[in-house]
């Protein structure tokens, strides 16, 4: 798989563990299953980009499996953070979005899809930490735009349509300045609310 997958490594870096660039995400240790989801996005036209969709045009979904199996489960060291030329105010609202969301614009934690460490969630939900800020941001506008779309519900869009310019620049900022801890897997399952906290909904933002 490794030779088979430098049409994928030559963009994502080597074992996938992100392109120099900070456009191109990390790959190696996500969960499988949302790597496959991204793949049929790609494919079926709810992510946009033509070199991914060139790629992926002809492979049909036991190959798809194969891949993100492949890349879910490389165990490679991250870099450090890059540090985040922001106002600590900005910081510390980005760390509150992050985790503890802001239930007057009805916007959940990031935490609590996420996970309790922004190391994802098993089967198909992603972590937010080692990601660079650019990424970061062109992946909220997308959804903000429309650009980027994932099967119903999609959360993602209906939270990031209620993020004001500010907040996406707050949250990216933090998220781009944490260190990714030791234990940098995706966990088995959503964390337990802190007693007396209510959920947001998925995809209840107006």
């Amino acid at each position: 798989m490794a030779q088979r997958t430098l049409a994928c490594t030559g963009c994502h870096g080597p074992q996938g563990k992100s392109g120099p660039d900070g456009y191109y995400p990390r790959l190696a240790g996500k969960p499988a299953g949302y790597l496959v989801n991204q793949l049929r996005n790609f494919q079926d036209g709810r992510r946009h980009y033509a070199p991914m969709q060139g790629l992926l045009a002809t492979l049909n979904d036991a190959y798809l499996h194969e891949i993100a199996n492949y890349f879910s489960a490389l165990d490679v060291p991250y870099p450090p953070p890059v540090a985040q030329r922001t106002d600590p105010a900005m910081l510390a609202r980005g760390h509150t979005l992050a985790t503890q969301g802001d239930r007057a614009l009805n916007i959940p934690a990031c935490t609590q899809c996420h996970g309790t460490a922004l190391t994802g969630v098993q089967p198909s939900t992603p972590g937010l930490l080692g990601l660079p800020r650019d990424y970061l941001n062109a992946q909220l506008g997308g959804w903000q735009t429309g650009q980027r779309r994932a099967q119903a519900p999609d959360c993602m869009a209906h939270i990031a349509k209620s993020l004001r310019d500010a907040d996406v620049h707050a949250v990216t900022s933090w998220l781009a300045s944490q260190a990714v801890p030791k234990a940098s897997g995706a966990v088995a399952r959503r964390p337990a609310l802190a007693p007396g906290a209510r959920a947001i909904e998925c995809g209840s933002a107006p």
